[in-house]
């Protein structure tokens, strides 16, 4: 890392690595990975509108992210389908829009995303989102946990469902939020998907569970920054990174195999 800027950008990476692991596991566990995946496309029409109107796309894909979040959650309120099948509508709707506006010099970046250096309030703003999404997944997990396994006794004990589902599914686009400068829409829920998918291979106690997601996630993350910055400087970080992520999924298939 030859800058400042640089160094801020790798450790933001990593720190969005920890936090895409514990939400991944709990997504994982409330079977809502693959939503983790279409999530992340509602950013794009505010990403487009951002390269259309030159301002700064993570502002754009922020609104149209938490937006789409709210709406999902009101639809899921008053249609009773299930939280997969509304994330879906939005998706379909949100990925034509972003098509549609979107720059085609700029569609690469804003699929793909491109590793950025950052200034220090920039970085300390990024850190200060994922302290919040740990807190916030420390904070509710009991409920969380409760909810997942028998939310009848959770609405027993005054847990508000609808409530806590909307925290999580705003932590989750915090998440999001936070990978899309270098994982890009396209990618960023890959980040949530497969390092959950690959700690709950390697184990299903619970506390182990979390640390070898938010572990897999981390080497996944440094290895693909790392890999980008010294061989391959033509590619975007982002495709590395799931690449790598994918082949520890596919290391611990060949283990069990065995």
């Amino acid at each position: 890392m030859s800058s400042a800027g640089e160094v801020y950008g790798f450790v933001l990476a990593l720190l969005f690595a920890v936090a895409a692991g514990l939400v991944g596991s709990i997504a994982l566990m409330k079977r809502m990975l693959l939503a983790s995946d279409v999530m992340s496309h509602v950013a794009l029409p505010g990403i487009g509108l951002a390269f259309l109107f030159g301002f700064n796309p993570l502002l754009g894909g922020a609104a149209t992210l938490f937006l789409g979040t709210l709406l999902i959650w009101q639809l899921e309120k008053k249609t009773g389908l299930a939280t997969e099948a509304m994330i879906g509508v939005v998706f379909a709707a949100s990925v034509a829009i972003g098509a549609a506006l979107t720059p085609r010099e700029d569609m690469v970046e804003a699929l793909f995303g491109r590793f950025h250096t950052l200034s220090l309030p920039a970085f300390l703003i990024g850190t200060a989102a994922v302290l919040l999404i740990i807190f916030v997944i420390y904070r509710l997990r009991d409920q969380l946990l409760l909810s997942l396994f028998s939310p009848e006794l959770a609405a027993a004990t005054s847990v508000r469902l609808s409530r806590l589902n909307l925290y999580f599914l705003l932590t989750f686009s915090l998440t999001v939020l936070v990978g899309l400068r270098f994982m890009g829409a396209l990618l960023a829920g890959a980040l949530v998907i497969i390092p959950a998918a690959t700690g709950r291979r390697l184990t299903s106690n619970l506390p182990h569970f979390l640390v070898a997601s938010c572990a897999v996630s981390v080497a996944a993350t440094a290895l693909g920054l790392l890999v980008t910055a010294a061989a391959l400087p033509q590619f975007s970080p982002g495709p590395i990174v799931v690449i790598i992520s994918a082949l520890f999924f596919a290391t611990t298939l060949l283990r069990n195999a065995a």
